[in-house]
């Protein structure tokens, strides 16, 4: 299940709200929600902020039993560290179990670099 929306920060209440509804129709715990919907509000903003120019934020929601998994796209106008060294980074890493980073190389046909974070919260205690 996925959303897209431009990147534009009118668009934050509203991945806000889908994110709770489907882990809560998920049946994760209401914490859980929480936690999860905050971690995207982080990174969707940081990625809206540095995005360039017409960018859109693709948020695609995966779950199962075990965990759900976030993964949000978008195009920002610098590479490099972008979220890895924010206090947001520090603040999504104690939401979630694990969370990555992917940027590409600068992209000439869209104007920037193709970023992707992805974040996973497990419903009980994290497999070994």
């Amino acid at each position: 299940m996925g959303v897209r929306v431009h990147a534009d920060a009118g668009h934050l209440e509203m991945l806000r709200a889908v994110a709770e509804t489907i882990m809560l129709t998920a049946d994760f715990t209401i914490d859980v929600a929480i936690d999860m919907r905050v971690a995207l509000d982080q990174v969707a903003t940081t990625l809206i902020v540095a995005a360039v120019p017409g960018a859109v934020l693709d948020c695609e929601f995966r779950y199962d039993r075990l965990c759900i998994r976030i993964r949000v796209t978008s195009v920002v106008g610098s590479g490099g560290g972008l979220i890895e060294h924010s206090f947001g980074w520090h603040f999504v890493e104690s939401l979630t179990d694990s969370i990555t980073v992917d940027a590409d190389e600068f992209d000439v046909v869209q104007r920037g670099y193709p970023v992707v974070v992805e974040f996973t919260r497990f419903r009980g205690a994290q497999p070994v």
